[in-house]
């Protein structure tokens, strides 16, 4: 990635465009699911939230190919959507920036206190 994109973030918001128009074909209630999660999915980020892109684009195939199944949307994500996101995001291992901060602070205090 160039200096350019990773400052900007064009690379992230072309894909964020990509994954609508994939969303958009979705039926209705699994285009709704999807909000909800794009919603709440994001306060598990890092500072610039390229970690979520991959879970976003996995998430989104989930829900294409359930579609395509005939599952329900309670059948897939269950029924808390924000309990979903989270579960998702910690299994994936992804860090959100006061996850990264309360590290740091812990390394500064064990190495203040020499340990």
């Amino acid at each position: 990635m160039n200096f350019w994109k990773k400052i900007t973030g064009s690379e992230m918001t072309k894909e964020m465009k990509s994954f609508e128009l994939r969303a958009q074909k979705l039926p209705a209630d699994y285009y709704v699911a999807w909000e909800e999660i794009n919603t709440n999915i994001w306060a598990n980020s890092d500072f610039t939230g390229r970690n979520l892109m991959p879970i976003l684009d996995g998430v989104l195939g989930l829900l294409e190919e359930s579609a395509a199944e005939g599952q329900s949307i309670q059948e897939t994500l269950g029924d808390d959507i924000k309990e979903f996101c989270s579960a998702l995001t910690g299994e994936e291992g992804a860090k959100s920036i006061r996850d990264k901060w309360r590290e740091q602070l812990n390394n500064n205090i064990a190495k203040k206190l020499g340990k």
